[in-house]
């Protein structure tokens, strides 16, 4: 819900400022509730606006700020909407009271322009802040800790905690690695899978990629996890199999599932599952063309829920164990990635122009024409770590909302 406060300098006439809201909030077109200037509920709503009605406000806005931030309830300090439509010097006490909130340390933006642009951007902020609401008291697991090879994404939890409103709960990896499931050779292995409905083929890997599900799932249980993040490597020596079946089943059952440990790459499809409802293919980039901006992503597990069909192959690096070679509808999509901090992150749009199958990549390969080819450029000279996330659609708009406002 939109809720919509005033604020109204005495000297004007209320009848006739009264006339110009009806008039002005009705060219908007959005579902709202108006709340004058009764405060009493701000900080309770998807989207909080402040409507500066008029100017001379300023001073009455500096009498509210000490509530509006006890209402605002949040660890985060909030962003304050200003809306105006620019009568009666309104954009004029806008401008002033933003200019304040910045001195100040405290964040705003000002709501003004076409009604048009006003409408599209007050529903992108609201979906914003729905997400940012979904996020807010998650419990992410971080199972075994991170893979040792990535030294750039450590982050830290009350830095995830206090910017997100995400709770990181580290588990030992023993918890889920108790039965040696299959210790034979894996040569000549591969199973094709039809679609992504099909039961499981049986094969002398498939018992133990299904022990390993049901325990992560019992771990989710357990532990009241809404996703996490694997040290999958590790599964290879001590069980000899893998977690890209289990990580494939259990992302499209909505638990956010990442691999090796990346915590930033987990965030990261947490964000990417509030949006879009799946948690996006986590990926490397394993070939660039900086002069096209097309890329090669390549992983060996990837939401079953994200792919028309897949197949079932051995895991790339070892050989053994089940990967999983996902065939994702080509189209838009959208490329993110959050850094360790959360004071920066990578967004571009594109196209996903083809899947393909080579033999010397992790299983599941899509390639991705950026629409901004220079866009790729930031791979090869401020990457933040070598995973990112592939979602289906463009949605840079909305993650720039989400990160920004």
């Amino acid at each position: 819900m939109i809720a919509i406060y005033t604020l109204t300098s005495p000297l004007h006439n209320e009848e006739a400022v009264a006339a110009a809201t009806r008039e002005f909030l009705d060219s908007l077109h959005i579902d709202y509730v108006f709340r004058g200037a009764d405060y009493s509920d701000y900080g309770q709503h998807a989207l909080d606006l402040i409507y500066v009605r008029t100017g001379g406000t300023e001073g009455g806005f500096l009498q509210l700020l000490p509530e509006l931030l006890r209402r605002s309830g949040s660890e985060q300090r909030p962003t304050f909407r200003l809306l105006t439509s620019g009568k009666s010097n309104s954009l004029a006490a806008s401008m002033e009271i933003l200019s304040y909130l910045q001195d100040n340390g405290l964040q705003g933006e000002i709501l003004h322009g076409t009604p048009d642009y006003v409408s599209a951007r007050i529903r992108l902020l609201a979906q914003a802040e729905d997400v940012r609401r979904r996020l807010r008291g998650m419990r992410l697991g971080i199972i075994g800790k991170p893979s040792d090879w990535l030294i750039a994404s450590n982050v830290d939890a009350d830095v995830v905690r206090q910017k997100l409103g995400i709770e990181l709960v580290e588990l030992p990896l023993p918890e889920i690695a108790q039965d040696d499931t299959s210790s034979q050779s894996s040569s000549n292995y591969k199973v094709i899978v039809p679609n992504s409905q099909c039961s499981i083929v049986t094969s002398q890997f498939s018992t133990g990629a299904l022990r390993i599900y049901d325990a992560l799932k019992e771990l989710v249980q357990q532990h009241n996890l809404q996703g996490f993040t694997l040290r999958c490597f590790d599964l290879l020596t001590s069980i000899h199999n893998t977690g890209c079946l289990a990580l494939a089943k259990l992302n499209a059952e909505g638990i956010v599932a990442g691999c090796e440990g990346d915590v930033p790459a987990l965030l990261s499809m947490a964000i990417v599952n509030a949006i879009t409802g799946v948690s996006g293919f986590q990926a490397n980039p394993a070939h660039i063309d900086a002069e096209k901006g097309q890329l090669l992503f390549a992983h060996c597990t990837i939401p079953l829920n994200m792919v028309e069909r897949y197949e079932q192959d051995t895991h790339f690096e070892s050989g053994i164990g089940i990967g999983i070679r996902g065939y994702m509808k080509p189209g838009p999509v959208t490329v993110f990635k959050l850094a360790p901090d959360i004071t920066r992150y990578f967004v571009a749009e594109g196209q996903l122009i083809r899947n393909q199958a080579k033999p010397d990549l992790c299983r599941t390969q899509q390639v991705i024409q950026l629409s901004d080819p220079a866009a790729a450029r930031y791979f090869l000279t401020r990457p933040i770590g070598n995973h990112h996330i592939i979602m289906p659609g463009h949605h840079q708009a909305i993650i720039d909302a989400i990160m920004t406002s």
